[in-house]
């Protein structure tokens, strides 16, 4: 199953009172694995960048500048994400400034039903506690040193991480590895039984001496010797 684990970068809060997009951040994960296919973009927003958005991202309005609109990315980033789910924490802020941006281009909106909501599935499994992507990294041991800002392609990258740790999956294939290691060990502990008198053999006395007429062509003193059926 291919899913895509997706974050964004803005100028605000609200895309209906004229905030935009500056960044996209995806990350394809296929049956709950990180394949390493990526895709990132700066978007210029056409507008000034609020302090308080500068602050949280550190993406400025010079550095912005130069970046394409988003019209001009739009699809190549919709033939990334597909029609695969989208993963993303706290969702419908994402989503709400993505279909802003392509209700501009006229295009149509990616619908609530291919949205995966980890926020949701994390307060769900941790009531009562703070479950922001700080807080969530720190709680399952997901390194986020580089995160002394967000950036989208950064936190989506941490956010695949959680996400595995929040639905279970890394602790299923641990539970099976630690499963199979403790069967082998099992088995070499185990002293194998002999049997009291053993099996006669199955070969003929033609079959063996032509083995053992073969084996004495290759001079020395072959291995075969040790395993060579011998008279009662």
């Amino acid at each position: 199953m291919r899913e895509i684990v997706l974050d964004t970068e803005t100028t605000g809060l609200d895309p209906l009172r004229g905030d935009r997009l500056v960044e996209i951040g995806c990350v394809e994960m296929v049956n709950r694995m990180a394949t390493g296919q990526t895709y990132h973009v700066y978007l210029n927003p056409e507008r000034d960048m609020p302090q308080e958005a500068f602050a949280v991202h550190g993406l400025s309005s010079e550095f912005l500048a130069d970046k394409p609109l988003f019209a001009a990315v739009a699809e190549e980033f919709l033939a990334f994400i597909g029609d695969a789910p989208l993963v993303i924490h706290n969702a419908m802020f994402d989503i709400g400034f993505i279909n802003a941006e392509l209700d501009r281009i006229k295009r149509l909106a990616i619908p609530r039903e291919r949205l995966v909501d980890t926020l949701t599935l994390a307060r769900r499994k941790h009531p009562g506690v703070s479950n922001r992507l700080d807080d969530l990294c720190s709680r399952y041991a997901i390194d986020n040193s580089r995160r002394t800002k967000h950036g989208a392609l950064l936190d989506a990258e941490l956010l695949a991480e959680v996400y595995i740790d929040l639905i279970g999956a890394r602790q299923s294939s641990l539970i099976l590895s630690e499963t199979r290691i403790s069967f082998s060990a099992g088995q070499a502990d185990t002293p194998r039984r002999q049997r009291e008198t053993p099996l006669a053999p199955r070969l003929s006395a033609a079959e063996i001496a032509a083995h053992d007429a073969f084996i004495a062509t290759l001079g020395g003193t072959p291995i075969w010797n040790e395993f060579s059926p011998k008279e009662s």
